[in-house]
């Protein structure tokens, strides 16, 4: 049509929804006050295209499932108090003014399912929990942690990261999700202190002999749906005391690794194992005294199916694993 604003927004975005009137004159009229919860602003799922000026009293702010392309410093000018953010499902492609998280007390930030290519620069330093799932992001800028000691997860869930050297810098990081990615390799400079690690879906294909040897508090780990092999995983590499579930179904290995005896649950399946020697993977010798079950090894759980194996699960697996409770081949 001759002489229309390409610059209008596209037509497809239903209309803002108001919110209902409230007590409070300075809840946004697009947004839910409730007299409940007087420090929460809920203006979720409202059709919003820019974020409404937020009240001093907010602690929790409900942003998601909107149409916000763009976060700016001004809306937050009186929100000194926020301890939740949460801007999931929305439009957001740029980095967050530098200006706009100086907030001391800022704890939780929810940014999945948005488009940004980088994680966002000058965030709070006192953030506990950062999610940035399904974003666009294949740049992680340099000192993008630097100062976030009380970081304990970290989501990135879904994404284009490839870089193989991170440097953390998050000392009490205990969750790190990295999967969906396109690594290559294991990355490198994660925190001693990690609980969880998530790298399913990415394209790793070999693990260094000692990666596991600093940690001191690992317990789950998945690398499902990667590119290991025999060759590229050495045979004692999850030999680690702490480790409780190990994941490592839809690769190609034609073995079991070892693991240590505390692990519980271990899922192989969808690889190209052809035999399994319990006698070979005990962590315990099968002539010892296993009379005493607080002695046997922990497993609890092995996932073997769609692999080369047909039953009867040999009797040295059952003799030395039994506290065995559910094994799938």
């Amino acid at each position: 049509v001759l002489g229309r604003d390409c610059s209008a927004e596209p037509t497809d975005f239903p209309p803002p929804i108001l919110g209902p009137p409230s007590v409070f004159p300075d809840c946004p009229r697009e947004c839910f006050c409730s007299p409940s919860y007087p420090n929460a602003l809920n203006c979720e799922n409202r059709n919003l295209r820019r974020i409404p000026l937020i009240p001093s009293r907010t602690h929790y702010l409900y942003l998601q499932n909107n149409f916000i392309s763009e976060v700016t410093a001004d809306p937050f000018r009186n929100a000194t108090e926020l301890r939740w953010v949460n801007m999931a499902n929305n439009r957001i492609q740029h980095d967050l003014n530098s200006d706009l998280f100086k907030v001391p007390g800022l704890l939780y930030l929810y940014m999945q399912r948005n488009q940004l290519k980088e994680v966002p620069s000058a965030l709070p330093a006192g953030l506990e929990q950062l999610r940035l799932g399904r974003n666009l992001i294949s740049k992680i800028p340099p000192g993008a942690f630097s100062k976030m000691e009380h970081l304990t997860l970290l989501d990135l869930y879904h994404n284009q990261v490839n870089l193989s050297v991170l440097i953390w810098d998050l000392k009490n990081l205990m969750q790190l999700n990295l999967a969906h990615n396109i690594l290559k390799k294991m990355p490198a400079g994660v925190p001693s202190g990690l609980i969880q690690l998530f790298l399913d879906k990415n394209r790793i294909n070999d693990i260094p002999r000692d990666y596991f040897n600093g940690f001191t508090k690992l317990a789950f780990v998945r690398l499902n749906y990667n590119q290991l092999s025999d060759k590229g995983v050495p045979k004692t590499v999850f030999n680690i005391s702490t480790l409780l579930d190990l994941q490592l179904s839809h690769n190609q290995l034609a073995s079991v690794p070892l693991f240590n005896g505390h692990l519980e649950h271990l899922h192989l399946n969808d690889n190209s194992i052809e035999s399994i020697n319990g006698t070979q993977i005990c962590p315990y010798s099968l002539h010892a005294d296993l009379s005493d079950l607080s002695l046997a090894p922990r497993l609890r759980y092995l996932r073997l199916d769609g692999n080369h194996l047909h039953p009867p699960i040999p009797l040295d697996v059952i003799m030395c694993f039994r506290h065995l409770h559910s094994i799938v081949i």
